[in-house]
């Protein structure tokens, strides 16, 4: 059984999102604001959090911030933000789904359902990926370059691994959308996009010039190891 941690503020909606994902057969933590949801984490090490954006005193951005200091649980947030600047921001602090209020609880579920299978299925049990100076661990779910080691959250490892694994073709957003996602991201290809920025952030030295993650411009991204970019 999968334990998820709720942060929010608002504790009307704490109890019924609780209630409703305790009878889908979760077991269910709660923490009222950031402060709380921190302590939480430490003491629960639950599966899965949902995070609230818009929280007084320590809001979700700087919640998230410091979860991801602490662990690389999977994280999804719920906001009112939906500009591209503010997903960007969730993206790159380390969020792995998002979903816009109002939102249905069966909406939410979906979510929960597919950003667990890819936390728990992101890559064959045994053996590593290697490519010049990068190194992946598939059963550790580690990945160094040049010995060093780099933090990925499950989504952006599960999606390395998939351009890893088929290291010189080029692979189309909906490609992507389908083996790292899932189906019912179908219409989010733009998760592509956000979530190969970030992977050169912390993969590349010149994002000018790439070594690892190539983009084909109107056909989409391949994985192949530039000697001198």
């Amino acid at each position: 059984m999968a334990v998820l941690l709720l942060i929010d503020d608002d504790r009307g909606l704490l109890q019924l999102l609780a209630e409703f994902l305790s009878r889908q057969g979760y077991g269910i933590y709660t923490a009222d604001g950031g402060r709380q949801g921190l302590r939480a984490l430490y003491t629960h090490q639950p599966d899965l959090i949902v995070l609230d954006v818009s929280m007084p005193e320590k809001d979700g951005w700087e919640t998230l911030k410091a979860i991801r200091d602490l662990s690389n649980v999977p994280v999804i947030m719920l906001t009112a933000r939906t500009d591209e600047a503010d997903v960007l921001r969730g993206f790159s602090l380390g969020a792995d789904d998002y979903v816009s209020k109002p939102f249905s609880f069966a909406q939410l579920l979906a979510r929960i359902h597919a950003v667990l299978a890819r936390s728990a299925h992101g890559a064959p049990e045994d053996g590593k990926l290697v490519a010049g100076d990068l190194e992946v661990i598939l059963s550790q779910k580690r990945v160094t370059c040049a010995g060093a080691l780099i933090p990925l959250t499950p989504t952006e490892f599960k999606l390395l691994v998939a351009l890893m694994q088929r290291a010189g073709e080029v692979l189309t957003p909906e490609e992507l959308v389908r083996e790292v996602w899932g189906p019912q991201y179908a219409n989010e290809i733009g998760y592509v996009r956000r979530y190969i920025w970030h992977l050169r952030q912390k993969l590349e030295t010149d994002l000018d010039h790439p070594r690892y993650i190539h983009n084909d411009r109107g056909f989409g991204y391949r994985f192949a190891v530039a000697e001198n970019p």
